[in-house]
């Protein structure tokens, strides 16, 4: 009995270890954020396909645990901005774009464990602006550039490790289906070109539960 006590109050006495990615949790991660785009379009006047240069922005994450295998993730970052142009021309124009994706998400191993891989599946909104022509496009009788928004899918694989009970360091990769269509005006003539994105995000960060 006596030795009983004595273990019961030493388990009392011992703090208590905060298991991560837990049930109730929130967490924000900020890293570096590139995208890189595997464009493809329609034939654009007759040159080719546009092609679109990958960028690196402030990437954020904000998810929530519903229980200690399923989170809620929405991803935010600052504004990307792409140079668009053809093989023949060189960049022809500049546009931005914000990806905002919610994903459901699924953590492998259970809370204790401090490497906790997972893989996501969500719907992603792209929102297009300030797109215009530079010099070179505005020279060749480009005008009245603009991007229509997008909705598609999106996956995502990741890894979060614990480096202590409030932070971790977060690595993931993301797949977006980005179709969009691309109106200018060239010698006066309207053109809608139909153009595949469809870029890889790839995410690199800390993250902190709060």
């Amino acid at each position: 009995m006596k030795l009983a006590a004595v273990i019961l109050a030493m388990t009392a006495a011992m703090p208590v270890v905060a298991s991560a990615h837990q049930a109730g949790d929130f967490f924000m991660r900020a890293g570096s954020a590139t995208v890189r785009p595997t464009e493809g379009s329609d034939n654009v006047l007759g040159m080719g396909s546009f092609s679109v240069d990958n960028n690196t922005q402030l990437g954020l994450t904000f998810t929530y645990m519903a229980t200690d295998n399923i989170g809620v993730e929405l991803l935010a970052a600052t504004p990307f901005r792409h140079r668009v142009g053809l093989a023949a021309t060189g960049n022809l124009a500049e546009v931005k774009q914000l990806p905002p994706t919610l994903m459901a998400q699924w953590y492998f191993f259970d809370s204790n464990s401090k490497a906790r891989p997972y893989v996501g599946a969500g719907i992603n909104y792209t929102t297009f602006f300030d797109a215009d022509f530079n010099q070179t496009g505005r020279d060749a009788g480009l005008s009245d550039l603009s991007v229509k928004d997008s909705w598609g899918l999106a996956g995502q694989v990741g890894l979060d490790y614990e480096v202590s009970p409030d932070w971790m360091l977060n690595m993931s990769v993301w797949y977006m289906d980005i179709d969009t269509e691309v109106k200018f005006k060239a010698g006066g003539e309207e053109q809608n070109i139909k153009t595949r994105i469809d870029p890889w995000v790839f995410f690199f960060g800390v993250g902190y539960r709060f």
